[in-house]
């Protein structure tokens, strides 16, 4: 029983040991630079999609035709492409290292530009003390006539500087 299990497991190991053969560069192989720069698109376009999916229909935004018109490229030199390239695992890893560090960039790009647009909102919604456009409260005093509210400054008025 030994016997056929050794002899079992030595025919399973030379069987699944195989060849790999490893397909040739192609003549029209998008170049690593230019491979950077798809790969990147091609993230930001599915976060995109799976980001909202529906809005991406309506307006009619196809990712791959969107991306061979602007780099000029056509959908089977992008698969020759990407396939040679991950045959060389240690070439695709520095390209895909290359497209995070894009991403990252582009992400703190965002973030900066969040960030400032947050300031000015926020700017925006402070009202400041001397504000002539707010709106005075006013009081009524015993004789009826309206007073203003001496917590609030009193604006500028034609009257008052020619006084």
């Amino acid at each position: 029983m030994k016997k056929l299990l050794l002899i079992f497991m030595v025919f399973s190991v030379l069987v699944s040991c195989q060849e790999i053969t490893r397909s040739s560069k192609p003549d029209n192989l998008i170049p690593e630079d230019k491979m950077v720069e798809v790969l990147t698109e091609i993230s930001l376009l599915h976060g995109a999609r799976s980001y909202n999916k529906a809005l991406m229909e309506e307006k009619g935004i196809n990712a791959y035709p969107y991306l061979t018109k602007k780099y000029g490229i056509d959908s089977t030199q992008l698969a020759q492409s990407n396939e040679y390239y991950a045959q060389n695992y240690r070439q695709y890893e520095k390209i895909y290292e290359r497209v995070k560090e894009n991403l990252e960039l582009l992400m703190a790009d965002y973030d900066s530009i969040r960030e400032a647009n947050e300031k000015v909102r926020d700017s925006l919604r402070k009202r400041p003390e001397n504000d002539t456009l707010i709106r005075r409260g006013f009081s009524r005093d015993t004789s009826g006539m309206l007073e203003p509210d001496p917590r609030l400054p009193m604006p500028v008025s034609k009257s008052r500087v020619q006084r």
